[in-house]
């Protein structure tokens, strides 16, 4: 497998420097590096499509390493920023770390064959080295001039009133040299040749390619190679849903809602993510495309992409309990089988009532209609017989007759009501002490 030729027809190549395709065919294996920002305990879907370069990378018989930036990751990279950043601890991010190196650990190989990907830190060869010893080693060859005229570094010179930036910090103004000193480093001790980032990271690698070139008195060659930014159709930035951030952590996202985040993808968008985020070969999504084609309502391009990158994430059961809670909402599903998590993932959507457990002394629906009305379920109490007569509500899927109003009402989970009004309301009902 050739990787720029796999990059391409996947839509994930921007650029690279001469050279670099040149290097990847006759070099095998190439140690390619890509960083990664510590500054939260999780990598999120925004980072997946540089991992995916990694994963390629590996698969065309190259060694991939992972930076992860903890000593860079105290200062924050401004590309694409308009602000400074907070600047975290060593020892949040130490636990950070522990959490991508973890994630990354689900995507790549990690042996010791001479493709087996490796995690570094450049903490730790920045901990120990003094400022001025880094000015006299390194700051000196590069200049302020060569260093100004990156695009990170020009979109925050002086502030800009028009973009809400604030100006730049000699903080964020030396990111760059040490992101390029990462790359010397990389070169000098494990023979990485290549950087790879995402588009935005251009000017950060190739600083790292010029001060390799003049560290080495012009006898150093290394490679930059940068992928496609993720954006959807209109333009805007891939990785946010509604409520937020989409990240890899359970814990953060739950397997549903990330589930939930890729089923949902727009037609206009999924040709491109199905190719950025799966291993599916052209063949088998084009073969998908055109099935989708048949019947979009189907959504079988979406279900392909959703069911490839959960399992990936989260595995093959987590999958399978995302699968089963979104039947819930067509009729398809199991109440009772929904864990609490689950459940108020499935209707976190869906308007939430509060009703006094007192008011199910009698243990039956006419307590709890009676709570009901006046609420955003029914207006009044009229309301609620005149849908009940006219079959319109359920109760956890339970539909309500007149003759039922003296039954039982069934609760989920001993607290948990999901009533149903005609076809395509959802409530979440829950009792309170």
């Amino acid at each position: 497998m050739n990787l720029i030729d796999e990059l391409r027809w996947r839509g994930m190549f921007h650029d690279m420097m001469p050279g670099t395709d040149e290097h990847l065919r006759t070099s095998a294996p190439v140690s390619a590096y890509i960083g990664f920002d510590p500054t939260a305990a999780s990598l999120h879907i925004g980072n997946l499509a540089t991992i995916m370069l990694l994963v390629h990378l590996q698969r065309a018989g190259h060694r991939p390493v992972a930076l992860v930036g903890g000593a860079t990751g105290m200062i924050g990279d401004p590309s694409g920023k308009s602000a400074e950043r907070n600047l975290l601890d060593e020892t949040t991010l130490r636990a950070n770390q522990a959490g991508i190196r973890a994630q990354l650990e689900k995507f790549l190989t990690f042996d010791d064959s001479p493709t087996g990907a490796l995690v570094v830190n450049n903490y730790d060869w920045f901990k120990e080295f003094g400022f001025l010893q880094f000015l006299r080693e390194v700051g000196k060859h590069l200049t302020v001039n060569y260093m100004m005229a990156k695009d990170s570094v020009k979109r925050r010179i002086g502030g800009n009133e028009d973009t809400g930036a604030e100006g730049i910090s000699y903080t964020e103004f030396s990111y760059q040299l040490l992101q390029g000193y990462d790359f010397q480093h990389l070169y000098k001790t494990l023979g990485v040749t290549l950087q790879m980032g995402a588009s935005d990271q251009w000017g950060n690698i190739t600083t790292g390619t010029e001060l390799i070139r003049r560290m080495s008195g012009g006898e150093g060659k290394a490679y930059a190679l940068t992928g496609q930014l993720i954006t959807k159709a209109d333009g805007t930035k891939y990785g946010k849903s509604e409520t937020g951030t989409v990240w890899l952590d359970a814990s953060m996202t739950s397997p549903y809602q990330f589930y939930q985040f890729f089923l949902n993808a727009a037609d206009a968008d999924v040709p491109r993510l199905i190719r950025v985020f799966t291993l599916l070969s052209q063949e088998e999504i084009e073969a998908l495309e055109a099935e989708h084609a048949q019947a979009p309502h189907l959504r079988t391009l979406q279900k392909a992409l959703a069911q490839d990158v959960t399992i990936r994430v989260h595995g093959q059961a987590a999958y399978e309990a995302a699968v089963s809670a979104s039947q819930v909402l067509f009729g398809g599903g199991d109440l009772a089988s929904l864990d609490e998590a689950t459940l108020l993932d499935v209707f976190a959507g869906s308007p939430r009532v509060e009703v006094p457990r007192a008011a199910l002394a009698e243990h039956n629906m006419v307590g709890l209609l009676g709570e009901l009305a006046g609420s955003t379920i029914f207006p009044s109490k009229g309301e609620a017989r005149k849908m009940i007569q006219g079959g319109g509500v359920s109760l956890n899927r339970e539909k309500v007759t007149v003759e039922q109003q003296a039954a039982a009402v069934p609760l989920l989970l001993g607290q948990y009501i999901v009533a149903q009004k005609g076809k395509k309301n959802y409530y979440l009902i829950k009792l309170t002490e």
